[in-house]
Order: C-alpha cells, then structure tokens, then sequence
C-alpha cells in the first residue's frame, strides 16, 4: 500500500519500512475502523480537494514520511513534503502540500497530524537542547523513555533535531544501574559478571558518588553515567577520569537552563530522558 519511492525514502531515512506500515495500519483503525461518517455525510464521494499541512509554529520538523505512509495509505498519492525531516520551520510554513479525494484526506488529516505534530515536537525540543551546547564537545542523546510502540519513530526524531541516541533496546549493550548493583553486591562485582558473560560488549555503569567513579574506572568501562551529580561534582568526576579512556554521560536534574553548565564541564553526554517523555507536539494544522 506504500508506493515503490516511499518505501525508497522511509529506509534511506534508516526506519524499518515494515514497522511503519504496522504503525500506520494500526493507527487508522484505531481512527477509522468503521469510516469517517461525518464525511461520507457531507461530502460527495468524487469531490476533489488541495490541503497544505502548515505548521503554525516555529520548529523543527520530523515525521514526514510517517505522514505521507498516512496518505497513502488513504488513497491519497499526489503529494509534495515541502520541507523535509530535519528542516527548520517557521509559523505559517507548508510542510506538505497535498490534492486528492476529499473524503480520503480527511480520513488521513488525524493520524497524518498525530505522527507529524508528536515527532516535529520531538525533534523541536532536541533541537532548542543542542543549541545550548553548542561550541562544546558534549553531545544530547536520549533514553529508553519512550512512548511503548514508538521508540524507533520517536528516537529518529531526536536525531532530525541535532541530538545522538542511546540504546534503541536492552541488547543494545549493557546499562548497569543502581538496582543491577544492589543485586550483585558491589559495582565491580556487577561489572565483572557482565565481562564474563558478554565479553567485548559496551558497559556503561551508573554511579551515585565520586568514589563508585573510582571503582567503576579501576574495573574498566567505555562510559559512567554520573547519577544526579550537581555542576561541582560533575566537574569533579571530569577531572577524576581525564586520564582514562572512558566516557562520562550526565543524567538526572538536568534542565535547559543548566544545560550549557553541564556541557562545560566537560563530561560527553547528557542523557535527557525529556526529549520524548515530556516533549510538547508542534502545532500543525490542515488547511483546506
């Protein structure tokens, strides 16, 4: 039900083709699943109609494709993404521009609106996030903070907007947090086990204080996450691990505002579980 060039564009942007169209099948019957009555109603069943997707605020855009997928699957193929994933937009920008059936861009105008809104938004706010560390070497990524369902939309939405993902799923390499070392006793112990078990995979070990720092850096991992650690502790824990190898990531209490703080003290990630869990949909509409 995707056209051949669709389907082309969706994987060059590296989404699963397969897992949109489960996405968008699944999104339209949840909508639609008996019709649209309002519109069989009042409109007549050959009407023809052109619509602009315009966004009516300032942002970044991201879920263009999903939302074409929408179209398409509605009936709806003659279409133009005027501005493409990642694009900056400005209020009363055309994001798409569309002509068909009148009826069947109705039936896409919700679910179409739903994807492009949630994931413009995501890509917005990451991008509001990068911005403020711009001129540093710290990077913006994300969490496993998603909506269920969603995590590969919503993780390539924070890539459209400047920011780098973290593990896209729990294979994705090892997050040994406070409960994993509570479990296994000491933060060594849960990091030698994790060695022993899947060797040359990335460790990453979650700490509360400088002196688990030390320990995780005396037992070898690629990154420390840095657990609620204020500006001072964080510029502590910098100066504790300059000489190692491993990376440090900031996580929790973390807020725009300090963002650029954070940023300069040197640590290289800034896990910001926001990105997607709290991030507000762009405003766009469908305009007739």
């Amino acid at each position: 039900m995707i056209s051949p060039s669709l389907v082309k564009n969706i994987e060059g942007a590296g989404l699963d083709i397969s897992l949109i169209e489960q996405r968008v099948a699944g999104a339209l019957a949840e909508d639609a699943h008996g019709g649209d009555l309002t519109s069989k109603a009042t409109i007549s069943a050959d009407h023809i109609s052109k619509a602009h997707f315009t966004s009516r605020k300032s942002g970044v855009v991201a879920g263009t494709l999903v939302a074409a997928a929408v179209l398409e699957h509605c009936g709806v193929t003659n279409y133009e993404i005027v501005k493409k994933d990642g694009s900056s937009v400005s209020a009363g920008e055309v994001i798409i521009e569309v002509e068909g059936n009148t009826r069947a861009i109705l039936l896409a105008e919700r679910t179409a609106l739903n994807f492009l809104s949630h994931l413009s938004g995501i890509a917005t706010i990451t991008s509001l996030w990068v911005k403020e560390v711009l001129g540093t070497s710290t990077q913006v990524r994300d969490t496993r903070k998603t909506i269920p369902g969603l995590r590969e939309l919503e993780k390539y939405a924070v890539r459209m907007g400047g920011g780098t993902n973290h593990r896209m799923t729990l294979t994705d390499g090892a997050l040994i947090k406070d409960n994993h070392i509570a479990a296994a006793g000491s933060v060594t112990e849960a990091i030698n086990r994790v060695k022993k078990e899947f060797p040359g995979v990335e460790i990453e070990v979650e700490v509360d204080n400088l002196e688990q720092l030390k320990e995780a850096l005396q037992a070898g991992v690629d990154i420390v996450l840095l657990d609620n650690m204020n500006i001072e502790q964080t510029k502590a824990a910098v100066e504790i691990a300059k000489n190692s190898k491993t990376k440090l990531e900031s996580s929790g209490g973390l807020k725009i505002e300090n963002a650029a703080a954070y940023a300069a003290t040197g640590v290289h990630y800034l896990a910001v579980g926001a990105l997607t869990h709290s991030a507000p949909v762009l405003d766009i509409g469908l305009d007739f």
